[in-house]
């Protein structure tokens, strides 16, 4: 069964290149963003786990952990970081888990649970659809998914935004517009009533039509 938006992220125990970890537990009070990979060695995935190491440190500054997965065995992953490194300039500054039987893959929804065979036995083309993006809450639920067919390099500075538009709409009763990016204008939430929205906001909104109240970001 594919996840949703507002699951619960499932939890598992794995290993990764830095050390066995219990998924739920290693969030702890951070957000995260999980990212799949179909296959070691492939080229999209070089390049973009060496962006994605280049821009850790705008995921920590947002208390954002990263994890990427491979469906291949950990000492795979740290060869491979070493052509990430070379090619692309950044080697991996976030642990890769391994997924050699599968286990997560399917828990997660990204391959059915009748797929057989593990890692050594399947192709990147058998895992194509082991191309996610999930962002977690601290609550464990999911927020984001987003699925990218394995010519199309992901990108990472689109999660980085929607991240800050997560963050500010779980702390405030707004939502952000097409295109926002932080600093920008913001929509008030359908939710809030006038009454309530006058309480919050008192210096008032903009409202081209009755149900689009405009305010600047909280």
């Amino acid at each position: 069964m594919a996840l949703a938006i507002g699951d619960t992220a499932p939890d598992f125990e794995a290993e990764t290149t830095q050390g066995r970890i219990r998924f739920h537990d290693w969030i702890g009070d951070s957000w995260c963003v999980l990212f799949s990979h179909p296959k070691d060695f492939t080229p999209v995935c070089t390049t973009e786990l060496g962006y994605m190491a280049k821009i850790k440190p705008e995921f920590d500054r947002r208390n954002v952990k990263i994890i990427g997965l491979s469906v291949d065995p950990v000492d795979s992953h740290t060869r491979w970081s070493r052509d990430i490194e070379e090619t692309q300039g950044f080697a991996p500054n976030y642990p890769m888990i391994g997924d050699p039987d599968l286990m997560i893959t399917k828990l997660w929804g990204m391959l059915p649970a009748a797929a057989d065979g593990g890692a050594a036995q399947r192709t990147a083309a058998d895992n194509q659809t082991v191309r996610n993006v999930f962002v977690v809450g601290p609550d464990k639920k999911v927020k984001l998914i987003l699925v990218y067919p394995m010519t199309t390099g992901r990108n990472f500075d689109e999660v980085l935004r929607v991240v800050d538009s997560l963050q500010l709409t779980a702390k405030h009763k707004v939502a952000t517009p097409v295109n926002w990016k932080r600093g920008d204008e913001v929509i008030i939430a359908g939710s809030v009533s006038d009454d309530d929205a006058r309480r919050m906001f008192p210096r008032g909104w903009k409202a081209p039509k009755p149900y689009m109240r405009i305010v600047p970001q909280p």
